[in-house]
């Protein structure tokens, strides 16, 4: 160490998490800005949603593997599954909230959204096809769950009616 250097602060373990969860989304953010600027957002919002649901069919199986769920066959191994995996993967500025409103019911639900910011920022939200479900989803369809989810949504519910949620009900034993 240099004179006159001060040592590096010790971070916490929440503090190296909490700054991992933001390198890794402003990593996305840089793709997708990226991708719009080299193929248009057309072809951005596909490769955005793609990556996103092919990306979250390996993240599930790791997150279960850490959390020692073996297989997901009832609704409150589910439950577990997504408690635990949202905690590690929610950064502090993703303000959303998921809740079981009913048995075989999860509702994920957003005041403000990250991805309307930034790409209402780029100035496409109007052309903007949200892509933060297919996180959920693939998570699901990787599982092999049987769910249906409304609303049914093409574009950016945040751009069209000011709050965005996603109700996914599960064909599950409790």
């Amino acid at each position: 160490m240099d004179e006159g250097s001060a040592p590096a602060k010790k971070m916490t373990s929440a503090e190296r998490e909490e700054l991992l969860r933001k390198c890794w989304m402003t990593h996305d953010a840089m793709w997708f800005f990226q991708a719009l600027q080299e193929c248009g957002i057309e072809t951005t919002n596909k490769m955005n949603k793609a990556a996103v649901r092919s990306m979250a069919a390996i993240e599930v199986k790791r997150v279960a593997k850490a959390l020692g769920i073996e297989k997901v066959q009832t609704f409150a191994d589910l439950r577990r599954l997504i408690n635990g995996g949202s905690d590690l993967i929610k950064a502090r500025f993703m303000n959303f909230r998921i809740s079981y409103p009913a048995e075989g019911v999860v509702r994920w639900e957003f005041d403000s959204c990250f991805a309307y910011d930034g790409v209402s920022r780029l100035g496409v939200i109007d052309r903007y096809e949200c892509g933060i479900f297919e996180r959920p989803e693939g998570w699901f369809d990787a599982l092999g769950l049987t769910y249906t989810v409304t609303p049914q949504v093409k574009g950016c519910m945040m751009h069209e009616q000011g709050h965005c949620f996603r109700e996914f009900v599960f064909d599950i034993p409790s």
